[in-house]
């Protein structure tokens, strides 16, 4: 008789893909800044870090989110914004590609994700003090 299996995987199990390996790495890798998540989003992962997204993970690769502020860091390293085409027009995001040697060294992929975190987080936030004007104000 042959043995009863106790599991649900099949018996050749496929390898994770690139992405997934990579979003596992940084579930690892970023322990310490907060509640790491990422969710499927076209084809790949939008990343989050308690709740604020901070990067995507596309063409098997970490893009980190920018502002004015960090842009200059990865323009130094080399690296370019996430692009792509539409309607026969490249379309540039407000996220460029993490560097080989940051996403190698968990204490400075860290900071860089702290700072992608922060670049989010400060262009999500809504305007404050921004009051209607009154008919009083006329």
């Amino acid at each position: 008789m042959p043995p009863i299996r106790t599991s649900l995987r099949s018996p050749d199990p496929k390898p994770p893909s690139k992405q997934q390996q990579l979003v596992d790495a940084l579930d690892i890798k970023l322990v310490p800044l907060g509640h790491f998540r990422a969710l499927r989003m076209f084809s790949g992962y939008g990343l989050y870090l308690d709740g604020t997204i901070f990067g995507l993970i596309a063409r098997d690769r970490l893009w980190l989110r920018v502002d004015d502020r960090s842009r200059p860091d990865f323009q130094k390293a080399g690296m370019e914004p996430f692009a792509y085409s539409r309607d026969g027009k490249s379309v540039s995001l407000t996220y460029f590609r993490c560097p080989d040697p940051v996403l190698a060294d968990p204490a400075k992929l860290r900071r860089w994700a702290k700072e992608a975190r922060r670049a989010s987080a400060e262009r999500e936030k809504p305007a404050r003090n921004r009051r209607r004007p009154s008919l009083k104000d006329s």
